[in-house]
């Protein structure tokens, strides 16, 4: 029976849809105004898994992958490239999908815009004005009044007499509170609006999922996932807007992946550690690799991200590619019963990867021992098995004669961008940035590029 850990109780739960085999999972995805990073990476591979899972399950899965395409940093950055804001959102959820294809995420059912919702949003702003969660502020900014709704903090476990504001605009004299967080905000000249009861203007980011989320697949439904960082305030924020409005619990079981660390702080824009799926991939032999990688931790636990690991990752999966070369790969063949319950043992408690990773390689040891003793029956059970395990996780599908005569991007990079990274490393290093200059190393490290830094300041490289 299939246990995951529920990010509202706090523990693992039994998991049963609230109506037999139907699956309604809705996830916070993202607001596209720039590439996509690795630590978006990692909630958009872990969220893939997981409805991939289910579906191996049986369930008739509804999953929902939001895109926000009406933000402050849309307009910023929209401003500051002279584009319009539109076509800026767009161009990079055109980016988003193509990284989530070489990544082999499989398309949500549904991914909805916000800017497709406004009318859904307007309605549930003026349910909870009428029901006195909301108001209007002296600014023209309808705010949600987060000292009404009792039971704020329940997911975050945090206290409302101990927290501060956490929402993405600035706390202003507006607010009668300086917790409250904005539904729809007046809009300023120049800014892209939307008629509603009070004035033009453009929802606030919270309002947007409940309100999507809510209109597709109902009051209260199954899962809602995303990343840890949105647990407080976003997802917060969420069930205070969803349950005052419709009288609903909302959400049956939260779930949220945990970060990609870089150097033991998050991954992310605003730190400017962050390396975007494009960069990285240009260093692999396969995107297979990066989702392998992300795949060889825990969902919920911190990834440190190195050159290290992703060598790790591209070594073990190198290692199973070998062991099926050379095997049928007709889909007829029976699977090793054994082997598939211990995979599913593993998946079944919370999603378990690392657990069904190790799997995958006890049923390779024991490809590699049948091909070697001749056993020809053994030989395509287990690589049945191997491929079918694989399928769950989205790994293992490629031919591996294929596969296995890609070379790393270390062979592909050539020395011009080698020296022209390296005289980017010596400045930053010059500058004392070492941020900078760690994450060219890595980059370098990565493509299979040695380097030995001498006394004098100089940097000498070879290839691995």
């Amino acid at each position: 029976m299939l246990k995951i850990h529920n990010s509202l109780s706090g523990i693992k739960e039994e998991f049963k849809p609230l109506l037999p085999n139907q699956v309604r999972m809705y996830v916070c995805g993202m607001t596209n105004y720039d590439y996509i990073h690795v630590g978006h990476a990692r909630m958009l591979v872990a969220f893939d898994l997981v409805q991939r899972y289910l579906r191996y399950l049986g369930h008739n899965v509804t999953y929902v992958r939001n895109i926000t395409d009406i933000d402050d940093k849309i307009i910023e950055r929209a401003a500051a490239n002279g584009e319009n804001w539109a076509d800026l959102a767009r161009r990079f959820t055109v980016a988003m999908h193509e990284d989530c294809a070489v990544l082999g995420l499989q398309q949500p059912d549904l991914e909805p815009r916000a800017t497709e919702f406004i009318g859904p949003i307007i309605e549930m702003i003026a349910t909870l004005i009428a029901k006195g969660y909301a108001y209007e502020a002296n600014n023209g900014d309808v705010m949600y009044s987060v000292r009404k709704f009792a039971q704020y903090g329940q997911l975050s476990g945090k206290k409302i007499d101990d927290l501060r504001s956490g929402s993405r605009v600035q706390v202003d004299e507006a607010k009668h509170d300086p917790l409250d967080f904005v539904l729809w905000k007046h809009a300023k000249p120049g800014e892209p609006s939307w008629q509603s009861p009070w004035g033009l203007g453009r929802p606030g980011w919270h309002i947007e999922c409940s309100a999507m989320s809510t209109s597709l697949l109902g009051n209260y439904f199954d899962l809602h996932g995303g990343g840890e960082d949105l647990k407080f305030p976003h997802h917060e924020n969420e069930i205070a807007q969803s349950c005052a409005a419709y009288d609903a619990p909302f959400v049956r079981l939260w779930m949220h992946n945990g970060f990609v660390r870089v150097n033991d702080e998050k991954m992310s824009k605003s730190l400017g550690n962050f390396f975007t799926v494009r960069e990285v991939l240009k260093t692999l032999r396969d995107p297979e690799v990066l989702r392998f990688f992300l795949l060889s931790s825990h969902y919920r636990g911190p990834i440190n991200y190195s050159a290290a690991q992703l060598a790790q990752a591209d070594e073990t999966l190198l290692g199973l590619y070998r062991a099926l070369k050379d095997t049928d790969s007709a889909s007829m063949v029976a699977v090793d019963p054994a082997e598939l319950m211990r995979f599913r043992q593993a998946m079944d408690d919370d999603f378990n990867t690392p657990e069904a990773l190790a799997v995958l390689q006890g049923v390779a040891r024991s490809l590699n021992l049948a091909k070697r003793a001749g056993d020809a029956a053994n030989v395509s059970i287990a690589a049945a098995t191997l491929r079918s395990m694989g399928a769950i996780l989205g790994v293992l599908q490629q031919p591996p004669h294929t596969y296995l005569k890609r070379n790393a991007g270390a062979k592909t990079l050539p020395d011009q961008e080698i020296e022209t990274l390296l005289n980017s490393r010596r400045s930053a290093r010059a500058a004392k940035d070492f941020a900078e200059s760690d994450r060219i190393r890595g980059l370098l490290t990565a493509a299979g590029i040695v380097l030995e830094d001498k006394p004098d300041g100089s940097t000498e490289w070879r290839r691995a």
